[in-house]
């Protein structure tokens, strides 16, 4: 039987590629990529073969693109998905592949490996004893705002994705929604000049409020939990919360060896 494979790519190191994700790579007869371009460089990075069969699977084309994948599966070809970075199907095209396969029969299995969810949590510093991806926030201020009042009460850590150019407009609204929590802008995670700004929402929102970023961004807010959230009827300047840039001198016992700074 053949086989729809799900393999998560490196979401900036290349050195994250998995080995199975190698191997399977290898094999297959056909690959759906995001962009065939960008998935070019991970073939390439790992001296991989082209397969006989590449092809677009994007958000503009997901539905023709699925129904190839299927009818690859249905002449018994095996098929991996990869999207720019990360798990296809997150935030990323690839779930209605994987719904029509399930549906019709098909084996499918997923390949672990680096997401940034994961990452940016446990760097957040934040609790991750219960959380909940909320991927990306709508763009209009209306629907963001009634986005973010769903889990307003709710105790668990919550993890966004943003755009670059709408960082400092959606903390200005998770502050004014949620009240000043704790909160992490995760930023060129598992890269060179990866970095992480800790603080309270409030002054998270003042300090990217004019500020342009390159690359997605991952921001990680904490529920609704005394212990993470502020009055700001009380002023509170005892505390603090760096933010820590991990490629600074002060945190260089994190940095990763030479070999693996391919990005």
């Amino acid at each position: 039987m053949a086989t729809l494979y799900i393999v998560a790519t490196p979401i900036g190191n290349l050195g994250d590629l998995t080995y199975r994700a190698v191997e399977t790579l290898r094999t297959v007869d056909a690959l759906a990529c995001e962009d065939t371009r960008h998935t070019m460089i991970v073939l390439d990075r790992y001296e991989i073969p082209r397969p006989g069969i590449v092809f677009s699977h994007h958000e503009h084309n997901e539905d023709r693109a699925a129904q190839r994948i299927l009818g690859l599966l249905a002449e018994g070809r095996n098929v991996a998905v990869c999207s720019n970075a990360g798990y296809p199907g997150i935030s990323d095209p690839g779930f209605r592949a994987i719904q029509a396969a399930a549906e019709a029969g098909h084996r499918i299995e997923v390949l672990p490996g680096a997401s940034a969810v994961p990452v940016a949590l446990l760097v957040s510093g934040l609790p991750t004893s219960s959380y909940t991806f909320r991927g990306f926030p709508p763009r209009k201020s209306g629907r963001c705002r009634t986005f973010l009042d769903q889990d307003r009460d709710l105790p668990h850590t919550q993890i966004f994705y943003e755009s670059p150019f709408r960082i400092g407009k959606f903390l200005a609204l998770a502050h004014e929604q949620l009240g000043n929590r704790r909160a992490a802008v995760c930023l060129e995670l598992t890269k060179l000049h990866e970095r992480v700004h800790r603080g309270w929402l409030a002054d998270l929102a003042a300090e990217f409020a004019d500020v342009k970023v390159k690359g997605e961004a991952v921001i990680v807010i904490a529920g609704n939990h005394p212990k993470f959230a502020q009055d700001e009827s009380e002023s509170d300047e005892s505390e603090s919360w760096p933010s820590v840039h991990l490629d600074s001198p002060a945190a260089r016992h994190l940095a990763e060896p030479p070999m693996w700074r391919c990005i």
